[in-house]
């Protein structure tokens, strides 16, 4: 499963941001693009230390990367576990989907029946 299908299926619900500086974001995901800049609303903020909090109406992090080196800030997300079950199922529905529309059959190969072979037909018999 790809982080970015799962934020962008965790979109107005809760989520938990930790950045690598060890400060927390709580709140609702509002938006998320392609480079993962996340628009959270409704944020509690909390320091690296635990001992202070924010709350903020909304908040906006920056999680792109510039060339090959990664400068993303967020160390990791933490959405509810249904969602993250629900995003499973859905992602396994599609690629069946995605299976039997390029033709395949029962037994997994595309073109012709199940029940036939993949020999040379009817001039394998006129020897």
């Amino acid at each position: 499963m790809l982080p970015l299908t799962l934020l962008n299926a965790a979109q107005n619900k809760p989520i938990l941001v930790e950045l690598k500086n060890g400060e927390t974001f709580n709140g609702n995901l509002q938006a998320c693009d392609n480079f993962m800049n996340i628009t959270l609303k409704d944020v509690y903020q909390t320091s690296a230390s635990g001992e202070q909090f924010w709350k903020m109406e909304e908040c906006y992090i920056k999680g792109s990367t510039v060339g090959h080196a990664a400068l993303t800030q967020i160390k990791y997300c933490r959405v509810a576990d249904a969602l993250i079950d629900a995003v499973r199922e859905s992602e396994e529905h599609a690629r069946k989907q995605r299976q039997a529309a390029a033709g395949h059959n029962r037994d997994g190969r595309g073109r012709g029946d199940a029940q036939r072979g993949r020999g040379r037909g009817a001039r394998a018999q006129r020897a």
